[in-house]
């Protein structure tokens, strides 16, 4: 190892240490195979067991030529040793693989002088100790280790066929690295038992460090290359085929800038990442956090790489298990098209889109917000992806904070469990492990409510969920038209004033659309208005905020069914009609599932 230690001053290093090393090895044997012939025929059996120095006593012309040449040898392995060691620790040093060694640090064409007194000191400390048997083991165990660790990265490199591993010696075969690793490790069990499980140890900590606490970069050692080749394996033995219920994670599409006005310099909203992890199971799984920058690519990507950095520096500090994608496209809904279309591989495409309410499109006046808002909805029903929208997100707890209450989920629309399966995974979490799941089942009056309830309750105990289930009864809108029931016309303020802002930009398009002679539009599609289905739908959200209101106002958080944007309604009215879904609920989650099952009876 003595080339590899000071490879820096080699001209050719990849020629100079393997020829070194054969011709080494080659001599060195020849020279170890013929003193054992000759003091085979110069001593006895008893002589050469018991006279150390066997060597003296028949040296020619006297012994003084042997003990001239132990103390030159010893000397010169000492200096080899103090010339090359203090070179290999501030080589480690400089690349900040420990950081414990950054005191060893020496600048390019420098001497390593701290480093050389602190190897002088390690050798004086082991000559003070006085006893070469003690010693000898402890070494030999390090440069066992050593050569096991060089023979171990050959062989995972040849076995898994990394195209960097290219090397000149054509003889080579994985086997024979293979072989040399297991016999470094035989010979340090033959050697001492206990200094072979303590040198082990010490390697295992001092990985375990390197890999927390290091600072430099990839490497590229040969388990990042098996883990590549292992994730690979997996990914084609998944396939394309659908998931089992049995065997589906979420894996959530956090978009973490939609409309949030944040600092340029936050790349996502603080609480993103708490609620990404409220929707994996310990935390384990995967996110995948994108953000989409407005322009053109060439111009833009440099931003991108810039913002890439610096949202995969957030997920790391909020502990998410995740990566993070910039993508620049010429407007957000487009960039979420191709977000959509592209992302992931095989079964590891994202299956549910996160993204918080844009609750300031109203008081900023952001008028783009709405057709963005519904296109993005449209694509992820299109492109079956489930979707969570936050509402309340500058209110989500952290792991920290204890939440009390209870979890209600308003089961509108059969969505294949998503929200039974989210509400049992916030239960996981220590800020919602005190909550209670609350089920409640809309219906209609002339429904029957206790048959509703009672399969309800049948499918929850076969899902082996525990939930209390509510069946609350709602009015429809065709006996609220009619009058029916004795009760009058819903005229709160509320209900009111979105009729008005609605009739308001209808008329709005309608003059637009005469002065240029042109049919209803709205970002360049047509319209189709029916005023009766715009109130059928502003009075349905209205009903439905009511009860909400009624029953779960302490709720801790409120699961509610996303309505699909009508077809050939102006995007403005869908936002009318989910601000009105949301109004005064502080923390809610508008899901909606897909067009399969995510949880099953069957186990």
């Amino acid at each position: 190892m003595a080339g590899s230690n000071r490879s820096a001053s080699l001209k050719d290093t990849q020629r100079s240490i393997p020829v070194g090393t054969l011709h080494a090895t080659f001599s060195t044997t020849v020279m170890y195979l013929l003193s054992v012939f000759l003091f085979g025929a110069l001593a006895t059996r008893e002589e050469l067991l018991t006279d150390r120095l066997l060597c003296a006593a028949v040296a020619w012309p006297a012994p003084a030529v042997i003990y001239t040449g132990i103390i030159l040898s010893t000397l010169g392995a000492a200096l080899q040793s103090l010339t090359g060691a203090p070179r290999l620790l501030a080589a480690i040093a400089n690349d900040d693989i420990l950081p414990v060694l950054n005191y060893f640090k020496a600048y390019d064409g420098s001497e390593p002088h701290v480093a050389t007194l602190f190897t002088t000191f390690i050798c004086i400390s082991c000559v003070i100790i006085g006893n070469l048997d003690l010693i000898t083991p402890t070494i030999t165990m390090f440069f066992l280790l050593c050569y096991a660790g060089v023979n171990l990265s050959c062989f995972l490199l040849d076995l898994l066929d990394a195209p960097s591993w290219r090397p000149r010696w054509k003889l080579h075969h994985w086997s024979l690295s293979l072989i040399g690793a297991l016999l470094c490790i035989v010979i340090m069990f033959m050697i001492s038992w206990t200094f072979t499980v303590v040198s082990l140890a010490l390697a295992s900590l001092i990985y375990y460090y390197v890999s927390l606490k290091g600072k430099a970069g990839d490497w590229g050692d040969g388990f990042k290359s098996a883990y590549f080749q292992l994730a690979l394996r997996s990914l084609r033995s998944m396939g394309a085929n659908q998931v089992h219920p049995k065997n589906w994670y979420p894996i959530p599409l956090i978009f973490c800038r939609p409309w949030g006005k944040l600092p340029e310099n936050v790349p996502c909203h603080p609480k993103l990442a708490d609620f990404a992890n409220c929707m994996k199971k310990k935390g384990r799984g995967m996110s995948i956090f994108v953000s989409i920058i407005d322009g053109d690519y060439h111009e833009c990507a440099e931003d991108a790489k810039t913002a890439c950095r610096q949202l995969s520096t957030y997920i790391d500090y909020k502990r998410c298990e995740g990566v993070a994608e910039i993508i620049v496209a010429p407007s957000m809904a487009n960039g979420f098209r191709s977000i959509v279309q592209t992302m992931g591989l095989g079964n590891l495409k994202p299956n549910i889109i996160v993204m918080r309410y844009p609750e300031i499109w109203r008081i900023e006046n952001l008028t783009q917000i709405p057709s963005t808002f519904v296109s993005i909805i449209n694509d992820c029903i299109i492109a079956n992806k489930a979707v969570v929208i936050v509402k309340g997100l500058d209110e989500w707890p952290n792991e920290y904070q204890r939440q009390y209450g209870t979890i209600d989920l308003y089961w509108i629309v059969r969505d294949g469990g998503l929200m039974l399966l989210l509400s049992q995974l916030l239960l996981t979490k220590d800020s919602f492990e005190s909550c209670k799941i609350q089920v409640f089942c809309i219906a209609e009056e002339d429904t029957e409510a206790e048959e509703l309830k009672t399969d309800v309750k049948k499918f929850l105990y076969d899902l082996r969920m525990q939930a209390e289930v509510i069946v609350v009864t709602m009015k429809s809108w065709e006996a609220h038209a009619d009058g029916r029931g004795g009760s009058k016309k819903d005229d709160t303020e509320v209900y009111k004033s979105a009729q008005g802002r609605i009739r308001t930009y209808l008329s709005q398009l309608q003059e637009a659309a005469q002065r240029e002679g042109k049919p209803l539009m709205e970002g360049g599609k047509q319209v189709v208005v029916n005023e009766q289905k715009v109130d059928k739908f502003l009075y349905t959200m209205l009903k439905l905020n009511a009860t909400i209101l009624k029953y779960s106002r302490m709720a801790a958080v409120v699961l509610v069914s996303l309505p699909p944007p009508p077809l050939n309604h102006p995007a403005y009215c869908y936002m009318e009609y989910m601000d009105l879904l949301v109004e005064n609920i502080p923390r809610i989650l508008i899901v909606r599932g897909y067009r399969r099952d995510v949880v099953t009876i069957f186990t």
